[in-house]
C-alpha cells in the first residue's frame, strides 16, 4: 500500500480561483486571474496568421511521425533567429523544442542540476511554479525580495546586494521582459550591470522569456536577454510561444544554450537531448509547426507582428486605464503605469482580494497579482468603484 504513504496536496490557488469564477453566477464577475490575453469581449481569440498557417499544415503535412527529441529543428532555427538576433555567433548556440515554456524550464533545472548547479537566485516575487520547479529538480531556490508593490518599483540595488551573497557557479533567474507576477522590468542600464555583476560573480543566467512583443515592442523586448547572452559565456534561455502566438493550449515552447564554444555546444546538446527523451521522449509538434511556417513566410510573418503588435497596444490602453483611477486609499494605482506586460501586483492583502470576491465578483490571486488583459474598459470603472468599497468600508 505505497500510496498510503502519500499526504494530500493543496489545489493550486490559481486554479481554484479559475473553477470558483466559473461557478460564479452573478453577470458583472470579473476574472483577473488566468494569465491568457482577452479581447474587449473577454475572448482569446486565435491569431488571424495562426489560422492561415494552421490550414496550410493540415493542407501540405505528408506524415505525422516522429521528429525526434530535439523537435522541430525550422521552428528551432527562426525562434532563435529572432530571440538571440547578433547577439552572439550561431555557433554558440544549441537549442531544442520543449513542452511549452514551463517544459524548458524544467529542462534547464535538469540539465543544472546535472552539471552540479546546487542553487538558483530569484528575484521575488517571481511567477508561482519558479521556485518549485527548479526544488523538484534539485536545484535549491534561494529568493532576493526586489520590488516595491506600493511604488511599483524594482529595487536593482538590492536585487544585485542579494547576489552577492552567491557562490561561483550558482545560477540566476531573469525574467526577459514583462515580469510575471511584477510588470517591472530593469531599465537598458540596469540591465547592463545585472549582466556586469553576474559575469563578475561567475553566475549562470537563466533568462525566462516568455512575453516577448507584449511590452514595448518584439526586439525592444528581447534587449534585456541580448544583453545578458552578449556577456556571458554560457547562459539558458527558456522561451514560450504561448502569449505572443496565442498557442496556450500547443505547448509550443524552446529552451537555448550559449556556450563557449561548437564543441562545448555539442556536449551540452547531447546532454539536452537525452533528458528530454527521459522527460516527453519527442515534443508535440503541432505548435512549433505553426510557428516554423508563419516565420518562414514574410506576409505570415507581417500579419502576426501586426497582430501581436495591436495586443501590445490593448495592454497599455487598458493599463492606462487603470493607473487613470490615482490613488484610492493606501493604492497608488497610478503607479501601475510604470509597468508593462499583461501583469501587475497591487499592495492587497489576502482579506481585502477575499472581500472584493466575496462583495464585488472580483477575482484575482491572493497575492494581489492582477491579469490586466482580463479587464474590458467597463470592468475597470467597475474596478475602480470597488476599491474605493473597500476603502469605504476600512477593509485591511
Amino acid at each position: 500500500m505505497r500510496f498510503a504513504t502519500l499526504t494530500r496536496q493543496p489545489d493550486d490557488p490559481l486554479l481554484r480561483i479559475i473553477g470558483q469564477h466559473a461557478a460564479d453566477p452573478r453577470a458583472r464577475k470579473i476574472d483577473l486571474g488566468v494569465g491568457v490575453f482577452r479581447d474587449e469581449e473577454g475572448r482569446t481569440p486565435v491569431m488571424t496568421a495562426v489560422k492561415a498557417a494552421e490550414t496550410r499544415l493540415l493542407s501540405e503535412q505528408s506524415s505525422k511521425s516522429y521528429l525526434g527529441p530535439e523537435g522541430d529543428t525550422g521552428f528551432v532555427r527562426a525562434l532563435a533567429k529572432l530571440v538571440v538576433g547578433d547577439a552572439v555567433a550561431s555557433d554558440r548556440v544549441v537549442g531544442l523544442q520543449t513542452p511549452g515554456g514551463t517544459g524548458a524550464l524544467r529542462l534547464a533545472a535538469e540539465l543544472m542540476a546535472r552539471a552540479g548547479v546546487a542553487r538558483i537566485w530569484i528575484g521575488s516575487p517571481s511567477w508561482a511554479n519558479h521556485a518549485p520547479l527548479f526544488r523538484q529538480a534539485g536545484v535549491e531556490p534561494a529568493m532576493i525580495p526586489c520590488f516595491d508593490l506600493g511604488t511599483q518599483t524594482f529595487d536593482l540595488d538590492g536585487f544585485l546586494t542579494g547576489l552577492n551573497a552567491a557562490d561561483s557557479g550558482d545560477a540566476v533567474l531573469l525574467h526577459g521582459c514583462c515580469h510575471n507576477p511584477i510588470g517591472i522590468d530593469p531599465n537598458a542600464a540596469g540591465w547592463s550591470v545585472i549582466a556586469s555583476h553576474i559575469a563578475e560573480r561567475g553566475l549562470l543566467p537563466v533568462v525566462d522569456l516568455a512575453y516577448q512583443g507584449l511590452g514595448d515592442g518584439f526586439d525592444e523586448d528581447a534587449a534585456g536577454a541580448r544583453t545578458i547572452l552578449s556577456t556571458v559565456p554560457e547562459a539558458l534561455l527558456a522561451y514560450s510561444c504561448d502569449k505572443n502566438f496565442g498557442l496556450y493550449r500547443e505547448r509550443t515552447g524552446a529552451l537555448f544554450a550559449i556556450t563557449p564554444d561548437r564543441d562545448s555546444g555539442a556536449t551540452v546538446f547531447s546532454n539536452l537531448l537525452g533528458l528530454a527523451r527521459a522527460n516527453w521522449s519527442m515534443p508535440p509538434d503541432h505548435g512549433a509547426a505553426i510557428v516554423r511556417i508563419i516565420l518562414e513566410d514574410e506576409a505570415l510573418t507581417a500579419q502576426w507582428r501586426d497582430e501581436l503588435e495591436t495586443m501590445r497596444r490593448r495592454l497599455e490602453s487598458l493599463r492606462a486605464a487603470l493607473a487613470a483611477g490615482g490613488r484610492i486609499g493606501a493604492i497608488d494605482l497610478g503607479a501601475v503605469a510604470h509597468g508593462k506586460g499583461m501583469f501587475a501586483t497591487l499592495p492587497l492583502s489576502p482579506a481585502q482580494v477575499e472581500w472584493l470576491r466575496d462583495r464585488h465578483a472580483i477575482y484575482m490571486a491572493g497575492s494581489g497579482r492582477i491579469n490586466i488583459a482580463g479587464f474590458n474598459l467597463a470592468a475597470i470603472a467597475t474596478f475602480h468603484d470597488a476599491l474605493r468599497d473597500m476603502v469605504a468600508n476600512a477593509v485591511v
